[in-house]
């Protein structure tokens, strides 16, 4: 049964962003928060927001949702619009590019309207990985969340600390999901940070684009390829593999 259930798994992300052999409802939600208001804008995730939904829409996704430059209220909406959406669904991706933070070993995806002034604030004006989980969840067979969200902290030089022993982490912390069939990719390792770029896409989501959608190849050598296509020591691709019921683990950052 477990060997069955592996050859399933393989199917799967082989037939993620190629034309699947038999029907499937693939849906995405792709956002790219570049217009910071309180710090420095960010070049290029909305750039790579738009090369990534066209990626998907290639690869003949049913549904593409693309945001842009979404505030805390928007992000919420979006994410729960998102969930009604994954629930029919067979597969489910979630794309982020922004401000990712690392706290306590959470991590938070940062909308363009935070100020986070407080340790604590990023609890009120960030959304966790969890909460992203969540809304994919619903989704029956494959559930996707894709983070290029390892840039520099540009909140740390001026955020108080209300306890000393929170840690305000680099980059973006290791993190295995408890869902099966869960697959969530990082730009960079833990605890390090990935570039923005000096061209029109960061490096991870250029080497996205070249990789995820050619048809036929497994997603997890997908996300080998963009390893070893991003380089750079500190924007090496992790990529967590975890299905309960087969017992497959898979770190493609290894």
């Amino acid at each position: 049964m477990r060997a069955f259930l592996g050859i399933v798994l393989t199917v799967w992300l082989t037939s993620m962003v190629s034309q699947p052999a038999f029907a499937e409802k693939r849906v995405a939600l792709v956002i790219g928060n570049s217009a910071y208001q309180n710090v420095a804008r960010l070049g290029n995730p909305a750039n790579d927001a738009a090369a990534i939904t066209e990626t998907l829409k290639g690869a003949g996704f049913d549904l593409v949702e693309t945001r842009r430059d979404l505030k805390t209220s928007e992000m919420r909406r979006a994410l729960r619009d998102f969930s009604d959406r994954a629930r029919d669904a067979d597969v489910a991706v979630v794309y982020y590019a922004g401000h990712g933070i690392e706290v306590d070993g959470t991590n938070y995806l940062v909308p363009v309207d935070a100020v986070l002034e407080r340790d604590i604030d990023i609890y009120d004006e960030a959304f966790a990985l969890d909460r992203i989980l969540v809304t994919i969840e619903p989704a029956k067979q494959l559930r996707l969340v894709i983070l290029d969200a390892c840039r520099d902290n540009p909140f740390a030089k001026t955020m108080k600390r209300t306890i000393g022993s929170r840690a305000v982490g680099r980059g973006l912390a290791k993190v295995e999901p408890n869902s099966p069939n869960t697959l969530i990719a990082f730009a960079s390792k833990a605890g390090s940070t990935a570039s923005d770029g000096d061209s029109k896409n960061s490096p991870f989501t250029a080497a996205l684009v070249r990789h995820i959608a050619k048809p036929g190849l497994d997603l997890r050598k997908a996300f080998g390829f963009v390893r070893d296509d991003v380089h750079v020591r500190d924007a090496v691709v992790e990529a967590l593999l975890h299905d309960n019921n087969a017992g497959v683990r898979q770190d493609a950052g290894q």
